[in-house]
């Protein structure tokens, strides 16, 4: 929960001054982590962690305590203190204060019509391919999965009106809406937690795509690879700006299950990145891979 100083450590460094054995450490760990070139969302880049906090304490010489902060956690938190003279009144920034947020999926990015998707046009798709996604797909994360499989292992199958094959799943439990909202924040979950279900809910629902937060472990994309199937990343930790694609919502199945029930959503230019293609090769495999060694190419120059 400190603020990001690393760089105010470097002018420090850079200026001569004599560093601490923690400092140095907190120096040698980023660089060594942003060396491996993970970078955002895991595709690659300069920047994997924007900070390394070292706090040391006496204890046991067999203890090792280490903590990791994931970034979407660690930014969502207001600092104050109650003393007693009245209300702590949390004033919320103003927008002129921002960037303006624009859209733009590049040259190389296409709009897809989910509607009318084949296995043929997703055999073309390349890893870390932008895409804009149109159309209806449906919805369902881990307890959905897990009730999916129970009724075809007991022989019931899925319901009359819902009809997966063809189709894309996206790995999302929707916030409720409110006022004229279509659909409350709805980001991705992390993919990997399906990943044990990826190969039977394939081979039993024909679905060629899904779409998720983060990468795939080796069974989902044997899986993928084995079906020629594809998995679509979704930007993580921006659930509201990805909820403002989504331009209609409905519960096709499990309405029990409340937000992890099985929605169908109707999507207008919902970016995705193309994470795992129908050959199995994962983005998040070659992407931070390249970049390590532009990172050293970088060093050596």
């Amino acid at each position: 929960m400190e603020p990001v100083d690393i760089h105010e450590l470097r002018d420090k460094a850079a200026s001569g001054a004599e560093l601490t054995r923690v400092e140095e450490l907190r120096l040698e760990l980023m660089d060594a982590v942003n060396d491996l070139g993970i970078g955002a969302q895991g595709l690659g880049g300069l920047t994997t962690v924007l900070d390394i906090k070292i706090h040391d304490y006496p204890t046991h010489a067999a203890n090792l305590p280490v903590a990791m902060i994931p970034n979407c956690a660690a930014t969502r938190h207001a600092h104050f203190e109650l003393d007693g003279s009245g209300p702590s009144l949390q004033t919320p920034p103003k927008l002129e204060d921002w960037p303006e947020i624009t859209q733009d999926i590049g040259a190389s990015g296409r709009r897809v019509n989910l509607d009318e998707i084949t296995k043929e046009d997703i055999a073309s798709w390349q890893p870390g391919e932008t895409l804009l996604l149109n159309g209806k797909m449906l919805t369902g994360r881990d307890a959905a999965h897990k009730k999916m499989q129970d009724l075809f292992q007991s022989g019931e199958g899925l319901p009359d009106d819902v009809d997966m094959s063809g189709k894309f799943i996206y790995y999302v439990g929707p916030v409720d809406p409110v006022r004229e909202e279509v659909v409350g924040p709805a980001g991705p979950t992390t993919a990997t937690r399906m990943d044990k279900f990826t190969d039977y809910i394939l081979e039993k629902t024909g679905l060629i795509g899904m779409i998720g937060k983060a990468e795939r472990g080796p069974s989902a994309i044997e899986a993928i690879k084995k079906h020629k199937a594809v998995y679509l990343m979704a930007v993580g930790g921006s659930a509201y700006l990805v909820s403002k694609a989504i331009v209609g919502s409905k519960v096709v199945a499990f309405p029990e299950l409340g937000m992890e029930a099985i929605y169908e959503f109707e999507v207008k230019d919902m970016p995705v990145t193309v994470a795992v293609d129908v050959n199995g090769e994962s983005v998040h495999q070659t992407g931070p891979a390249e970049w390590a060694v532009k990172i050293q190419d970088i060093k050596k120059s």
